[in-house]
């Protein structure tokens, strides 16, 4: 296993297409990190740039205190899955995972050894002998990351995937990668648009925007003390709601009603507030006309618009009585909103 470390990396393309920009990371040996972020910003031409795949404009990247900038991909000792599996058709299970450990002409009986135990860990054995085109697609997504793992390399690279498989299968190989990290104790970088995969796979979160990073933290970190205004409405799910405030001599005015802002500066200010965080209550002193309300089984979640056209989402017990058309009154916790600047989105609170 081993470290990684970018160093001020940027990916430009053409003359003014920037894919990156300073980018500068260090992940930890044994380090599951998860790149997480809108299509565009960023995500797999990191990966790329480590696995040698795309060249870098500007900066350095190391791994194990190593600068592996200009060499091949084939000297990095990287491994990656792609969201396509990326599977040889022709060739059996057995074939695609061995097909590695043969180029390097390592000896029959250890190539066996090697395949049968990663397909053991996978529980892929009994399908050795198939070809991907008789498999499902959990199924081929385990023989890529196998056909990754018999190589026993320095890093792993995932590139979304998980994506193609539906959601059902994606939260049993979501599982099944948190157990292999655990097991194998290597070094991984992942790069998903899915928030869920990111909060539940990485020991560190990295949200990118523009090919920028925004926050580096851990999951609950990321999700509890939000940057800015980019990280908040992106982490979570439902999406953090958002109002216009006023703060004048302690007292935080929003929506319909007012909340106590001790030593907060007077000014005006952007409030976020998660939908888990907005208390249903019929004694409460703010208010919202029901437009849509989602029942999920566990709970509901209430889709609303506010006197001042605000849009707003809630979710409740699912025993409240609500249906579109109607008022729904709430408290807030007030220990738990965020306050960001108007102009610069950065968090004040």
């Amino acid at each position: 296993m081993a470290s990684v470390r970018f160093e001020t990396v940027s990916k430009v393309y053409g003359a003014d297409s920037r894919a990156l920009s300073d980018f500068s990371l260090d992940v930890e040996d044994g380090e599951f990190v998860v790149l997480v972020g809108p299509s565009g910003c960023g995500k797999s031409t990191t990966l790329r740039v480590l696995a040698g795949l795309e060249e870098a404009t500007a900066g350095r990247v190391f791994i194990d205190h190593t600068d592996i900038t200009d060499e091949t991909p084939s000297k990095r000792d990287i491994a990656m899955v792609f969201q396509n599996y990326a599977l040889y058709p022709h060739m059996t299970v057995f074939d695609n995972m061995a097909f590695s450990l043969k180029m390097r002409k390592l000896p029959k009986e250890e190539i066996k050894k090697s395949v049968m135990e990663t397909a053991d860990i996978l529980g892929i054995t009994e399908y050795l002998h198939r070809k991907p085109k008789a498999l499902s697609g959990g199924q081929r997504q385990r023989v890529a990351l196998g056909r990754a793992i018999v190589r026993h390399p320095k890093v792993f690279l995932f590139d979304e995937p998980l994506s193609n498989l539906d959601a059902k299968l994606r939260v049993q190989m979501r599982n099944e990668l948190a157990r292999l990290h655990s097991r194998l104790k290597a070094t991984m970088i992942y790069v998903t648009h899915d928030q869920a995969e990111a909060m539940t796979l990485g020991d560190r979160i990295v949200v990118l925007k523009d090919g920028y990073i925004q926050q580096v933290a851990p999951p609950l970190e990321v999700y509890n003390n939000p940057c800015n205004r980019f990280v908040a409405g992106f982490i979570g799910s439902p999406a953090m709601n958002f109002f216009k405030a006023v703060v004048s001599n302690n007292e935080l005015s929003l929506l319909n009603g007012s909340l106590e802002a001790a030593e907060t500066a007077n000014g005006i200010y952007t409030v976020g507030v998660r939908p888990e965080d907005i208390l249903v209550s019929p004694q409460g002193q703010f208010s919202f006309s029901v437009e849509v309300v989602e029942t999920l089984g566990n709970e509901k979640v209430v889709i609303g618009v506010t006197g001042s056209g605000e849009q707003i989402t809630a979710r409740c017990r699912p025993d409240v009585d609500i249906h579109p058309g109607g008022e729904l009154h709430f408290d807030v916790r007030m220990n738990k909103i965020h306050l960001f600047s108007v102009q610069g989105d950065e968090r004040k609170i």
